[in-house]
Formats: C-alpha cells, structure tokens, sequence
C-alpha cells in the first residue's frame, strides 16, 4: 500500500492501516526502523514518548478556583 509525502514531510495513514491500529485523530503515533532497514509504524504508548506533555495541557482541568470570573476581575481591579 503505497502513500505519497507531501513537501512538509507529511502523510497519510491509509485508513486500513489506521483501523488495524486504532489511530484516530489526536493518537500519537512512532516510527521505529527495525534491524532489517524497514520502517515500522506504532501506536505510540507513553514509553515511546520522547517529548513532555505541553505545561498548558498539564495543567488543564485542575484549577479548583471558587470564584466566579465577574468577582475575580473586582478582586483583580481592587473593586
């Protein structure tokens, strides 16, 4: 099954492939290159990831803020 790069170094999973592995949209994914120069693809588990999660993702849902917005911007403004 042949797929084209496009000039961003980019392409597409056929859908086969990606129903065989079970990537949807926002799955991460890794290329691996096995011994016999083949490249392999994954669906990256947590082990595989070279990178941190961004500091924003992180950190998202886990504000436990008791204030309304309108009461923090008077807070905020000395109101």
């Amino acid at each position: 099954m042949a797929t084209t790069v496009t000039r961003k170094g980019q392409v597409t999973v056929p859908k086969r492939i990606r129903n065989a592995l079970g990537i949807n949209p926002g799955t991460q994914v890794a290329f691996e290159v096995n011994k016999d120069g083949e490249v392999v693809l994954r669906k990256a588990s947590r082990t595989h990831r070279k990178f941190k999660r961004d500091r924003f993702e992180a950190a998202r849902g886990r504000a436990d803020v008791k204030y309304r917005t309108d009461d923090l911007m008077a807070l905020l403004r000395g109101e």
